[in-house]
């Protein structure tokens, strides 16, 4: 059986080594199964500890896509095993998911992400918790869970929060795709640089002479990159978000959730990107879309490791709830783009249901991530 993520140290010239892992499942466009996690998982902890590893690289094998998201056709199968019930693989999966997660997003030394084509859901969830993260200019970034009955987990209630203005929210309820420049304006990403200059950047990665100064290294693979990243500038795609800010602030400054969603569904304007991003939410879960609201809500003062710790406990609920195992199977498995949607639109979710949502699934000592922060 061949490798779902290859490992490869490199030595540099000054006698330490970078750290490579290349997500290796192309045609599943490397999504993020459980064999990769418990792959990443130890050698991540590993090169954390290794005083020789002055850098991580990671990245998505073939030209399509760094990581499409987490293994959904997985869990759909553990959900159907379980209607309506808890699933236990379903917790484990994201328990080891988000201790990856929160691994990657406090790394003790420079990591890279290579966030070239599709980079979504659980990609983004690795990719944003990187020290340097890169983009390219076939970078196309999203986290659709609205049209899967999902919400935006892998870290979404901390990276969103932290977007300028209410493009988190706008983002999150609609699940609209972001190209490289505004993945740099929204703060995920900080680096463009052109697809066929990622073997420049390793060469470059072996000739610059590491220390043991953690802040002085993170220094020198930022200029390295401010470097590459000035030779790419031709490249950089038009922000589709700086495009439609002003319309984004408009529907998005109202104070209820179904206002902001009657805005945004309702607003006319001729833009092909703004157009399906209405789409995705007049077609998304009204569970999802309270979810979201809910979740940037409450996680606004919330440290990244209880982010996490809510979000597991969401995550749970989702495969329990049913709308996530209904979204999954029109978009996936049987593939016939018709969601059965336990509500029809915001006004009408109970606000009971998603008061359980939010019930935390575990006391605090007992919580499945207790260890983290």
């Amino acid at each position: 059986m061949t490798d779902v993520v290859l490992f490869e140290e490199r030595l540099c010239d000054n006698g330490k080594r970078i750290g490579i892992a290349t997500l290796n499942s192309e045609r599943s466009l490397n999504a993020l199964s459980g064999d990769m996690v418990d792959a990443l998982y130890p050698k991540l902890l590993d090169w954390h500890r290794n005083d020789e590893i002055a850098v991580v690289f990671l990245q998505g094998s073939g030209e399509k896509s760094f990581c499409a998201g987490g293994d959904i056709v997985n869990l759909f199968n553990e959900m159907k095993s379980h209607p309506g019930e808890y699933a236990p693989a379903i917790e484990d999966y994201f328990t080891r998911e988000y201790k990856l997660d929160y691994l990657i997003h406090t790394f003790n030394k420079p990591f890279i992400v290579w966030g070239n084509g599709i980079v979504m859901g659980g990609g983004l969830g690795m990719m944003v918790g990187a020290s340097h993260r890169v983009v390219t200019e076939s970078s196309r970034i999203a986290m659709p869970e609205i049209s899967i009955g999902l919400y935006p987990d892998v870290g979404g209630t901390f990276f969103l929060n932290k977007m300028p203005d209410n493009c988190g929210l706008f983002l999150g309820l609609t699940g609209a795709s972001i190209n490289a420049a505004d993945a740099k304006y929204t703060g995920l990403a900080d680096f463009f640089i052109q697809a066929d200059k990622k073997q420049a950047l390793l060469e470059q990665l072996i000739s610059i002479k590491w220390g043991d100064t953690v802040a002085l290294n993170h220094d020198k693979l930022s200029d390295a990159m401010n470097e590459l990243e000035r030779l790419s500038n031709s490249a950089v795609p038009v922000s589709h978000i700086r495009a439609q800010k002003s319309l984004i602030d408009q529907v998005t400054e109202h104070h209820n959730l179904a206002d902001v969603v009657d805005a945004i569904t309702s607003a006319e304007v001729d833009d092909k990107w703004f157009n399906k991003a209405q789409k995705s939410l007049a077609h998304g879960s009204a569970v999802s879309g309270h979810l979201v609201y809910q979740q940037l809500k409450v996680g606004k003062s919330m440290s990244l490791a209880d982010c996490f710790r809510m979000e597991l406990s969401l995550s749970v609920k989702c495969g329990q709830y049913g709308e996530f195992y209904e979204g999954v199977r029109a978009l996936l498995i049987d593939k016939d783009s018709n969601p059965q949607w336990k509500y029809k639109n915001i006004a009408d979710v109970d606000a009971k249901t998603i008061d359980w949502f939010f019930t935390p699934k575990w006391k605090e000592a007992q919580h499945p991530l207790a260890q983290l922060g």
